[in-house]
């Protein structure tokens, strides 16, 4: 049987997760959801890893969601509790890793899709994507955390639009609304996506870790307490062997008598 999920590590620390269904546009069955889950609860554990880039097998999909084929076999509540208890921790998880997170977007990101790809720190978006919170045409709403994530990039009467509508959303809408850090040529979501994330491995690892901790805390805790938790990231950063050796650099660029400018 081919796997659902594909995981590559290379030796930069930069990881890739592919959803590997594209017969059925990445979309998500219950076997999906658990292998997705246990994998990015293994990213966790992983002390090398850089970057996380998430993507799609195939042209056509990221993800398209829930497979309703088969999740239409279990229509209870208790059935959609554990589906989005799965679900909505995983992605919990996923946004609370402690390296960066980029999606990398090509083709379909529909319903469950969205919810993904809003759970990345960044979103490298292909410019035939579409991309939509449409759980509102099945009578939903989003269950695995995407109407907090999405309140918080586009505010609250946007957030209200986009779900009560269910309206898919192109590629510039998407800019537009500040949901993509960029917006690529088609079929060049995933070389984009890893030529940023080679970009971020190449720099020191606490020092990425530290900015990822940092925003976190401006969007989970209270202004104050953010502020805190950022000037507790700055102090060993400050005596470390990254910063203290680009110091002594800039130092002995300075003494050079090559050397006419101060960077």
């Amino acid at each position: 049987m081919t796997e659902k999920i594909l995981l590559e590590s290379y030796p930069d620390g930069v990881t890739v997760l592919m959803f590997n269904r594209p017969q059925a546009r990445n979309a998500l069955d219950l076997e999906s959801m658990r292998l997705f889950a246990e994998t990015v609860s293994c990213l966790r554990e992983d002390a090398g890893l850089r970057v996380v880039v998430l993507t799609g097998a195939g042209e056509q999909a990221f993800c398209s969601g829930g497979d309703l084929v088969e999740l239409s076999n279990y229509p209870s509540e208790a059935d959609a509790i554990n589906m989005i208890t799965l679900m909505g921790d995983a992605l919990l998880t996923l946004e609370r890793l402690p390296v960066p997170v980029i999606a990398a977007i090509n083709g379909y990101a529909l319903g469950g899709g969205s919810e993904i790809a809003l759970a990345c720190d960044m979103r490298i978006v292909d410019e035939a994507v579409q991309l939509g919170l449409v759980q509102i045409r099945l009578g939903l709403t989003p269950g695995w955390g995407a109407g907090q994530r999405l309140l918080r990039v586009v505010g609250y009467a946007r957030a209200m639009d986009l779900l009560l509508r269910g309206h898919v959303l192109h590629a510039s809408e998407i800019e537009e609304l500040g949901l993509a850090n960029r917006i690529v040529e088609q079929g060049s979501a995933l070389p984009q996506a890893l030529r940023v994330a080679r970009q971020i491995a190449a720099a020191p690892p606490d020092t990425v870790r530290g900015v990822k901790a940092l925003l976190q805390a401006g969007m989970n805790h209270p202004y104050e307490m953010a502020l805190q938790i950022e000037r507790a990231v700055f102090p060993p950063l400050w005596a470390a062997e990254p910063h203290l050796k680009a110091v002594n650099d800039f130092l002995n660029r300075r003494k050079s008598p090559d050397s006419d400018t101060e960077s």
